[in-house]
């Protein structure tokens, strides 16, 4: 039975994170907000709950682009950071709720997770498979 260690696999974890990161960012930026609401849809949700409607293409951009350069590990780690008051604000707008985000409008720890991957994304950097290698390497 092999042993797993944090010292064995960092590499394989950061690809690991930064995929999964990358995979929730281009899905919410490209394909729900963008194709699905468009960004008229967008703006109005966003009036609807009492921020600007002017936040819904600055909100795509930054997702999707944000998601592609974690994806291939450019500077991803400050991606995340950069990206990480976008996941706050998501968590704000889910606290009332509920836990479970499948409750209606969507619980708030899917957006808590996903804040505390993108701090672990941080500490631990892209790994030594990316464009731009920084943080752990074995």
């Amino acid at each position: 039975m092999p042993r797993f260690a944090n010292t064995h696999y960092p590499a394989s974890a950061s690809l690991l994170l930064r995929v999964a990161l990358a995979s929730m960012w281009i899905s919410h930026g490209l394909i729900l907000k963008l194709l699905t609401f468009g960004v008229a849809g967008l703006a109005a949700w966003l009036v609807s709950i009492g921020l600007p409607g002017a936040l819904a293409l600055p909100l795509i951009i930054a997702e999707s682009a944000g998601g592609l350069l974690i994806l291939l590990g450019w500077h991803g780690r400050w991606v995340s950071l950069a990206l990480l008051p976008i996941l706050l604000g998501a968590l704000l707008v889910h606290a009332g709720n509920g836990w479970v985000f499948s409750n209606p409008n969507g619980g708030w720890e899917y957006p808590l997770f996903l804040a505390l991957m993108s701090l672990v994304h941080l500490l631990l950097g892209d790994g030594q498979w990316a464009v731009k290698p920084e943080g752990v390497t074995p």
